[in-house]
């Protein structure tokens, strides 16, 4: 049964990192209105070389589209993703603050360490 999990776990196409390089472009779309490597690099602190990898390979699954002017957007599907991940997140904060009486900081970090594995059908059943 647990190789079946991991398995499943394996085939999650979206590294929980890919998904907060999405959710950076998001936010950084949202709070100046483009997001460029550089930018990306600076808001999630780690090298431009490593986010020029995951953008690529987030081009390449059709999440990111970059123009002329290299500003990177979300497509519909990373926006999608963005938006469960981000639905997450605050269901799985809200029930280990409010359900498991957790301190508003560590549910915080829990739900973000947890927001990309579980299934769309458990968050709606932790609403």
């Amino acid at each position: 049964m647990f190789e079946e999990v991991w398995r499943a776990y394996e085939e999650n196409e979206l590294s929980h990192s890919a998904a907060h390089h999405l959710m950076a472009i998001h936010e950084l779309r949202e709070a100046h209105g483009y997001a460029r490597v550089s930018d990306i690099a600076k808001h999630l602190s780690i090298t431009k070389g490593s986010v020029s990898t995951a953008m690529k390979h987030l081009k390449e699954r059709g999440y990111v589209q970059e123009d002329l002017n290299r500003f990177l957007e979300l497509t519909e599907q990373g926006l999608k993703v963005v938006q469960e991940t981000e639905a997450t997140r605050l269901v799985v904060q809200r029930f280990l603050g409010d359900a498991l009486g957790m301190d508003e900081d560590d549910a915080m970090i829990d739900a973000c360490k947890v927001e990309h594995l579980i299934s769309n059908e458990a968050r709606q059943r932790l609403v």
